[in-house]
């Protein structure tokens, strides 16, 4: 059976949106001032940004600790340049994996996101039919 999801947004004025997943998890969305909202949460179009990072982080180092890598941290950092028009959807998107630790293997690291891009993670998937999602890592040595 396919997965499933839910989700349920409670207006709460004057643009902000009390949001429940159908596992249970809260978080308020919200826009801008310029916008007609108060800045009190995140907006919908950044919540894509943090969902990406967040996926293809989760693969990326679940993949790393299976390869028996010494990952020590780990930081996803996501760019995302959106469409002049609307509905100015995500049309450039860049991901940098920095990762620590000690004697990290390059060919691992380009393993795990290269399975992240094109199998695992369902948001990058999905993203990558209206953005072009460019990928870049980094190693920092942290030494024994």
């Amino acid at each position: 059976m396919a997965k499933q999801g839910d989700a349920t947004g409670v207006w709460m004025a004057p643009m902000a949106f009390d949001v429940t997943t159908g596992s249970g998890h809260a978080i308020r969305l919200d826009v801008r001032a310029t916008d007609g909202g108060e800045d009190s949460g995140p907006s919908p179009m950044e919540m894509l940004l943090v969902a990406l990072a967040g996926c293809t982080g989760m693969d990326v180092v679940s993949i790393l600790r299976k390869m028996h890598q010494d990952v020590r941290a780990y930081e996803v950092r996501v760019h995302g340049a959106r469409a002049e028009q609307h509905p100015q959807v995500y049309t450039e998107i860049t991901v940098e994996h920095v990762l620590t630790g000690h004697n990290i293997a390059a060919s691992a690291v380009e393993r795990a996101i290269l399975l992240s891009d094109t199998k695992y993670c369902g948001v990058e998937n999905t993203l990558n039919k209206t953005a072009t999602v460019t990928t870049s890592y980094r190693i920092v040595e942290s030494g024994e």
